[in-house]
Formats: C-alpha cells, structure tokens, sequence
C-alpha cells in the first residue's frame, strides 16, 4: 500500500465525518479531535490511528514502518461506524440527554417541595 492510498483512505474518512457527522476540520486529525466524545473510544482510537498513519505516510523512510493491515483495519471501522450515523441522530441524542436531565432535575425538586411542605405540616 502506498502513501497515496493511505492518504486517500484519511481523506475519505474525513470527508464522511463532515458529511454525516456535520464535523469541520483541516484534516482528519482536526476533525477526530473536535468530534471529541461524538464518537466511540474504539473509532476514535482507529481514527486517530489512520489519521497517524497519512501524517508518517508522507515520509519515505516512515512508510515502511507502517503497519498495512492496522491501516486496512481501522479504515474498515471508521467507514462501517459512519455509514451507519445519520447527521440528525448526534444532535438529536443530545437534545434526548439534556430533556432526561431537565425532567429528573424537576422531579427531584417537586419531591423536596413536597417534602418541605410535608415537614411543616401544610399538606
């Protein structure tokens, strides 16, 4: 494999986070780090790898130390995790954790209300 199709290989990865994941970036390795948590420990990790790899594939001497199959590998994750995320389903999966801890938040001060009111004999 050559530093082209590795090259390659980050650029499409990069291309499908901004597409379905709205993320932007110069590069992968921009584009990883502002994704942040967005993503899953194990993609995160590949692409953090992939985007590793491009960055040491530009050097000659660098290329032959890496590691194809790793490449191929996470390259596979990457592309298989970001074909199955819809643009909408990352900001709809926040708005779904922040309406859950405003509804707990409520439930427990309506429970502390009611118990005050309870302590001071008013209901």
């Amino acid at each position: 494999m050559s530093g082209v199709a590795i090259q390659q290989m980050a650029d499409r990865v990069a291309a499908l986070m901004e597409e379905r994941m709205g993320i932007r970036g110069a590069d992968l390795s921009a584009k990883v780090r502002k994704a942040g948590r967005s993503l899953p420990r194990k993609i995160r990790a590949a692409a953090t790898d992939l985007a590793d790899a491009a960055e040491r594939s530009q050097n000659p001497k660098l290329l032959v130390q890496i590691d194809q199959a790793k490449v191929a590998a996470d390259y596979d994750l990457c592309v298989r995790h970001l074909m199955t995320v819809r643009r909408g389903g990352v900001i709809a999966g926040l708005l779904t954790n922040v309406a859950g801890t405003l509804l707990v938040g409520l439930m427990l001060l309506g429970a502390v209300i009611f118990l005050v009111q309870r302590m001071r004999g008013q209901m």
